[in-house]
């Protein structure tokens, strides 16, 4: 079994309790505008495109498929910066054991593994025997989720993870729609169930500036169904790495922190004693 990896981060300290390695899947079900890292979204075509573009010459166009040398590859990412597409020709497809290989490298300075994409649990059949795996290390496992993967209807990934960090980027219809072409349905249900069954590690939302009454809802939605079940991050809009055509809609300006400060103020009025901006 194989899944594509983005790429591993082997410390990180922003993606669940402790120190942590971050394992980022390749592939995503939502097209969010103000998405990070666009080119996780969707797996290369084989188009070429980056191929003449490389300056290194680590990509080359053999049958079909864009082939990626590392040891030649300089990480100036002008394949990505390239590509039409929002997806990278530098991914590996990996088994658990190569994995597992390089979360041991790293096994004496973490606490766990978190796993992140695009959209980690696409590759919900791969997640299983890794967190497996990661757990006879005496590590934990945590899922970076969007909320689009049903963990009721197939809880098996759950019984084998510590729990979720889950985005809730929106809750009215017509501003879901825009911000992650993606209804928000499976999202608020999975918010409910992981609460429910003790899974729900962490809850985050991004505020945007100048969409007050979008913000409100969204934030007095969550903060009144959490209540102090698990943590609550109000995360500021930030445009760097967000996709230009879409930086003018969302804006070009990172959201103030003192306007931040007022919806995490709203959230632990209304229950969520765990709110904070980050």
């Amino acid at each position: 079994m194989r899944a594509p990896v983005n790429k591993i981060i082997p410390f990180s300290n922003v993606d669940g309790p402790g120190n942590r390695t971050s394992i980022f899947f390749q592939g995503c079900p939502f097209n969010c505008l103000f998405c990070h890292n666009p080119e996780t979204i969707h797996l290369c075509r084989g188009c070429g495109l980056c191929v003449e573009s490389c300056p290194a010459g680590a990509l080359t166009l053999e049958g079909g498929q864009v082939r990626w040398d590392s040891a030649k590859c300089v990480q100036c990412d002008t394949c990505i910066k390239r590509c039409p597409h929002d997806a990278s020709p530098k991914i590996r497809w990996m088994t658990v054991e190569e994995v597992l290989s390089e979360v041991r490298r790293a096994a004496p300075y973490i606490e766990g593994i978190t796993t992140s994409g695009g959209e980690c649990t696409l590759q919900n059949e791969f997640l299983i025997p890794l967190f497996t795996a990661v757990h006879a290390l005496g590590k934990t496992c945590l899922i970076d989720s969007n909320g689009s993967f049903d963990f009721e209807k197939d809880p098996r990934v759950l019984q084998v993870s510590e729990g979720v960090m889950l985005d809730v980027k929106a809750v009215e219809p017509g501003w879901s729609d825009t911000l992650i072409s993606h209804p928000r349905d499976m999202v608020l249900k999975n918010l409910e169930y992981l609460l429910r069954v003790g899974k729900l590690y962490e809850v985050r939302t991004v505020i945007f500036p100048g969409r007050d009454r979008e913000n409100e809802e969204t934030v007095r939605y969550v903060a009144e169904h959490i209540g102090d079940g698990c943590f609550y991050k109000i995360i500021r809009y930030r445009p760097f790495g967000v996709r230009e055509r879409y930086q003018k809609l969302l804006g070009e300006d990172e959201t103030d922190r003192y306007y931040a400060e007022r919806y995490a103020a709203l959230a632990r009025e209304r229950g969520a004693k765990r709110a904070c901006v980050v």
